[in-house]
């Protein structure tokens, strides 16, 4: 990945975008310029050209930017899926960059070189993958804590849901919590039913029982900062069953868990002072003789009932008493990351995460932070005219609407009467895959949000 005991052995990698390229061209030689021009190098985003020396060997080489500047600013995915085009060895940027494009590009090669090999009998041999000298005022510690982080979401979210069970995840949360000296618990199977009834219902009918996740870090002087992540780790829809098609990616419908644990532990690992709690609700939605049924009413930690209208859709569910819980202590700040709905997808996209919350100042501080590094989001309204859409006859709500319109609001809407009304509270509805491959990205696993939600905290708890 990085370079960093010989680094004189590197290469020159020269960034040239469409709008210097010409101006970057007057400073090489005619035949390095008549190279470039038999190669067709003309700038564009992700384009690579060897340079090779008189005996053939490639000398340095150039990574095109797209309609930049090189000396503009510069984020992650400028870099991402560098390390695969250009050719094996150690290499070195030769431009002079500011310390934010100079971290953006370091994390970016790092997160193009993520691999999910896990179940592959073989893998790269050594020195296949290309290794960049770090930048002389990247940000490295950051590079390094958000390359653990999100690769340790990604590998959560990849790994099949006959491995990722909510015992895994719930193990595998509690070791990285613990490892930074959080205190933890998991409550699982029955132990829900006094506390967080509508958990136990979504997860009852699987043959590996639901659980909750909850531990806390920090200082508890400094402002509570609650994360609550949707950790359903396969959804067949319940009764509701989904059709095949439907159910070929709900391995990663844990991925607002893998998402809130990757942001929690950079949360740790910066050392932000907050007191720091997470809510991670683990279950599989199955299917069984005990499994909650359409028109069940559930009972929920807040004392509220509701009729479930559908029972594809538990991830409102579970997430209702762990935010129940969390707004009992009134923390500071309560963010939700969940895949809830389809609705969103359809709205925004795959890339491009929904977020709402209860005060808009909050939501315009995540999104500013997602535009500066690379990690969009896009604010969604809380639209009071919808409420009448999950009322019910027969109890307090219903978790669906009767209707096709606004799902993602509706959604939202319906997690927001578990949270009192002075609470900021936000609720991210993101996708946490990939479905085409772009350099940088395969299909796979996103952490989306993530880098977004840690810079804004970041800021906010200085």
């Amino acid at each position: 990945m990085f370079e960093e005991n010989n680094p004189s052995a590197a290469r020159p990698l020269w960034l040239v975008g469409e709008r210097d390229r010409s101006e970057w061209l007057e400073t090489r030689d005619a035949a390095t310029c008549a190279w470039l021009q038999a190669m067709r190098f003309r700038g564009e985003r992700h384009q690579v050209t060897s340079l090779p020396a008189a005996d053939g060997e490639v000398r340095e080489a150039v990574l095109g930017l797209g309609p930049i500047a090189a000396h503009d600013k510069l984020d992650l995915w400028h870099l991402a899926g560098a390390c695969d085009r250009v050719p094996p060895g150690p290499w070195r940027i030769a431009n002079d960059l500011d310390a934010a494009s100079a971290t953006a590009a370091a994390l970016g090669w790092a997160y193009g070189g993520y691999r999910f090999e896990r179940y592959r009998t073989t893998s790269r041999p050594p020195g296949a993958q290309a290794t960049l000298v770090p930048p002389a005022n990247a940000d490295m510690t950051l590079v390094h804590r958000s390359v653990g982080a999100l690769a340790m979401a990604r590998d959560m979210i990849n790994t099949p849901a006959a491995d990722m069970t909510p015992a895994r995840l719930a193990e595998e949360a509690l070791a990285m919590a613990r490892a930074r000296g959080a205190h933890g618990r998991e409550l699982r199977g029955d132990e829900l039913l006094a506390g967080y009834p509508a958990i136990h219902a979504v997860g009852r009918a699987a043959t590996n029982e639901p659980r909750l996740v909850d531990f806390t870090w920090g200082n508890p002087s400094h402002p509570k900062v609650t994360l609550i992540g949707k950790g359903v780790c396969f959804d067949s829809g319940g009764l509701d069953i989904k059709p095949p098609a439907g159910m070929l990616l709900m391995k990663k419908d844990m991925g607002g868990a893998a998402c809130t644990l990757a942001l929690a532990r950079l949360v740790m690992d910066s050392g932000l002072p907050v007191r720091l709690r997470v809510l991670i609700p683990a279950v599989e939605n199955a299917i069984s003789g005990n499994a909650m049924r359409p028109g069940d009413i559930l009972r929920t930690r807040k004392g509220l009932t509701v009729e479930v209208g559908n029972t594809d859709a538990e991830g409102r569910l579970v997430l209702c008493d762990a935010l129940a819980d969390a707004d009992a202590e009134r923390p500071d700040l309560i963010v939700d990351m969940a895949t809830l709905t389809g609705a969103a997808r359809v709205a925004l996209g795959p890339e491009l995460p929904a977020v709402f919350g209860s005060r808009p100042e909050t939501v315009d501080a995540i999104v500013r932070h997602g535009r500066v590094v690379a990690d969009p989001l896009w604010p969604m309204p809380l639209w009071s005219g919808y409420d009448d859409e999950i009322s019910s006859k027969v109890a307090d709500l219903n978790n669906v609407s009767s209707q096709a319109f606004a799902g993602a609001i509706i959604g939202a809407l319906y997690l927001r009467r578990f949270v009192t009304e002075p609470v900021d509270w936000v609720h991210i509805d993101l996708f946490a895959w990939n479905p085409k491959d772009r350099p940088g990205r395969p299909v796979g696993a996103e952490a989306q949000a993530v880098r977004a939600v840690h810079a804004y905290l970041a800021e906010r708890y200085r």
